[in-house]
This record gives structure tokens, sequence and C-alpha cells, in this order.
């Protein structure tokens, strides 16, 4: 038994007004509510773990999930913040019709990101339709439409109902690619595939001028999505995420399912990368780490 993570469980984020955050998923995005509750995320009694949420949430859009937890007087999403930041996280939502998946985000109240609405990315960065755009509190999010025959299978069998169908995975800015896939590859993830996105489709998606950016899929062993992807912009330059509390709104969490935390977490320490650790404790269900340029990753053993 491999003691790395062995699937993406969800994306998490906060969020300072569920209620409207629960609206804006469900009408604009498709997303289901699975639950409220008032019940702290195991994560956060973790010691080193400072704010109580009020509330958290659960949605499902197909087999994928996010899972939202709000606080009391949270710190806003950075003001004009950019793809190209290294506190950029996103969750990327394939569609079946990005015509109407468009239109629905945009009227439901969809912040562009992207200059001229979706962009058809050249054969170059992988033929896709894209659009990036922010939810009420400024998370970013992307709509994804793949070509025929490319992307998981699971996304290539219509459903002409629902525009949505689910989560791709989570993108992120990193400053060192390679020290970044270092990093996870030591969590149990693997290269799958790479390639540099640049031209003017790719300026228009991030709304930045001269982009050029390697973008690096991993994924676990065992699941092949939702998955991870590492944005490393060559051009323009990053900037370095500000320190912030782990309740501002910029601080999403990806959760990942281990089977034997204790062991990945030696592991981890063993590779001289325990200033990794967060928070944790030891014989528990979870741990809160942060990846070479602070994004946050949560481990659950109780989970599947």
């Amino acid at each position: 038994m491999s003691h790395g993570i062995q699937q993406l469980l969800r994306i998490g984020r906060n969020t300072g007004h569920l209620e409207r955050a629960l609206v804006f998923y469900r009408d604009a995005l498709g997303f289901r509510l699975d639950r409220v509750s008032s019940e702290p995320p195991a994560w956060t009694r973790l010691p080193r773990v400072d704010g109580v949420p009020s509330r958290c949430a659960r949605l499902s859009l197909g087999a994928q999930q996010i899972e939202l937890t709000e606080y009391p007087d949270i710190e806003p999403y950075p003001a004009n913040s950019t793809s190209c930041d290294l506190w950029f996280q996103h969750g990327a939502i394939v569609v079946n019709d990005m015509d109407a998946a468009f239109g629905r985000a945009m009227r439901c109240g969809a912040k562009p990101i992207t200059q001229g609405g979706p962009q058809l990315l050249p054969s170059s960065s992988g033929a896709v339709t894209a659009f990036k755009f922010r939810d009420p509190d400024g998370h970013p999010l992307e709509l994804l439409a793949f070509p025929p025959g490319a992307g998981d299978p699971l996304w290539q069998s219509p459903r002409p109902t629902q525009p949505t169908l689910g989560i791709d995975h989570s993108a992120l800015s990193v400053a060192d690619v390679e020290r970044s896939i270092r990093f996870y590859e030591l969590l149990g993830l693997h290269v799958v595939a790479r390639g540099v996105n640049r031209g003017v489709e790719q300026q228009r998606l991030d709304a930045l001028a001269q982009v050029e950016v390697d973008v690096i899929a991993m994924q676990t062993a065992a699941a092949r999505t939702p998955h991870l992807e590492l944005l490393g912009y060559r051009k323009p330059r990053a900037r370095i995420a500000p320190p912030t509390p782990l309740t501002a709104i910029a601080r999403d969490r990806l959760v990942w399912r281990v089977d034997a935390i204790d062991v990945l977490l030696d592991a981890i320490t063993a590779a001289h990368s325990a200033d990794a650790i967060i928070a944790t404790r030891r014989g528990t269900d979870h741990a809160l780490l942060r990846d070479p340029d602070g994004h946050l990753q949560i481990l659950t053993a109780t989970e599947s």
C-alpha cells in the first residue's frame, strides 16, 4: 500500500457570506447542495489552527465536490490580483455547452477575468475553450470545454440538459515549477502532461500581457480526475503571497485522501521538508500542509 495521497476529494474555500456563495454556485454553475453544518471541519481543530468557522457547506457537481467554510470578519481577496500571483488557485469546471454555461454564469453575477469572452486556445495549448472569472468572494474559477477525444473520457459523454459537468482540476500558480513538482511527487503525485502556453488567446484568457506559462498536470496513481495543475508563469513575473491567516478568502485548500498519514509525514520530514507541515497531531486522521508557495493541503484518512 502506498503511503502517498490517493485521491483529491475536494477543493476547500473560505467565504464571508455563505448564503450568497451557495446561490452563486447553484444558479451560476449548477452545483448541488449536499449539506450545511455548524460543526467545524476536523482540520480546524488541529493545533496551531486559529479561527472557528460559523458554518460549513458541502456542494457537488457530478462526482466532484467543493467545501465552503464561512468565517465572520473575513480578510478579503487581495485587490488587483492576477493569474500569475502566487496566491492564485482556481477550480476548472468542465462544460459541454460553453455558450450556455458562459451565459448563465454572467447572468448570475460572475466577474470576468478573461477579456472578450471564452477563448479557443491553439492546438499547442490543447485546443480547449476556456473562460476565467471570479465568484462573489473573489475566488477565481474557469469554464473549460475540451475538443472531441481530449481530456478525461468522463467528459466525453454528453449531458445535454446540464451545461456544466464537473471539476476537472484545480490549478495554482507557482514560482519554481521543478521545486513544486518535487514537492508534489513527495506527496505521491506524478507528472502526466506538461507544456508551455503563450499567444494572444492566453493573454486574453489571463488578462495579462506577453504571457508565457508552464502548465504541468499531475495526478495520483489511483485517480485521474480531479487532478492538480501547476502554473509557472515565466512572464509576467509572479508576486509573492503576502502573509494572511488561514481564515482569509484567498486561502484555498485541496483535501486529499491518504491511507497512512503518519507514514507520509515521516517521509516529508525525512526529505528535509518538515517546514511544510503546519499542523498535525500524531495518531490523528488529519494534517495541514503548505506547499513551497504557501498553497494549503489537507490530508485526511477518514473520508472516501
